[in-house]
């Protein structure tokens, strides 16, 4: 076996460039999808029968069919049935946001869930109002709770984002295609795209970490 990376370091800053369009995917459909999911967590707790429905239907609807047909389904059909020519950007974040919205909803519903009911009964006695008591008391302890469970959210909406290549966007895998299209080299920029993952990766883990240390402290 014969590697010939120093063939592909010239390609180096190239392959690197899509680290930012990944990362520009990720934060965008993060920044998107959360809130989106706290808005469904909360649908699915409601007293709201027809809210929680929708809730529950969109959610099945997301979780139930493959990520890579809905990226298809908005991208390709969007232009058919609205006439508007969605760029491939505006396609994967749009998905990966509702995608995202969906898992991340059910993970925040457990954690609220997961609070002790007697917390709910001693915030109503001291006279404070449901949203009062949601967010003051028992969102901050439920996002303590669902820390790892949101963390892994987030790592896995980092690698579904190189599907955002089987559009052609140039990613960071996109990149390392080219490359190995054009030098006729495969395993060398493969490899370093799946390093540039593990590093982008092990840096949200260290982050979550350190960040579970604080909370636990506070």
């Amino acid at each position: 076996m014969t590697l010939h990376f120093d063939m592909i370091w010239p390609s180096l800053p190239f392959i690197l460039e899509g680290v930012v369009v990944t990362l520009k995917f990720t934060l965008m459909s993060l920044l998107c999808g959360l809130p989106l999911g706290v808005f469904l967590a909360l649908a699915k707790i409601s007293h709201q029968k027809l809210l929680r429905k929708v809730a529950e239907v969109y959610t099945s609807i997301f979780r139930g069919t493959p990520l890579l047909v809905q990226l298809f389904i908005f991208y390709f059909a969007t232009p058919q049935l609205t006439g508007y020519a969605i760029s491939t950007f505006e396609a994967g974040v749009l998905t990966f946001s509702l995608n995202s919205a969906a898992y991340s909803s059910e993970i925040i519903r457990a954690g609220i869930q997961a609070i002790e009911r007697g917390q709910w009964d001693a915030a109503q006695v001291l006279g404070l109002s449901y949203w009062q008591t949601l967010l003051t008391i028992i969102l901050p302890q439920a996002v303590r709770n669902i820390l790892p469970a949101l963390v892994n959210e987030i790592v896995d909406l980092l690698k579904e984002s190189a599907l955002i290549s089987t559009l052609g966007e140039a990613d960071l895998l996109r990149r390392s295609q080219i490359v190995a299209s054009e030098k006729y080299l495969f395993f060398e920029p493969l490899l370093i795209a799946a390093a540039g993952y593990y590093l982008m990766v092990m840096a949200i883990s260290l982050l979550a970490k350190a960040l579970e240390r604080k909370l636990h402290h506070a």
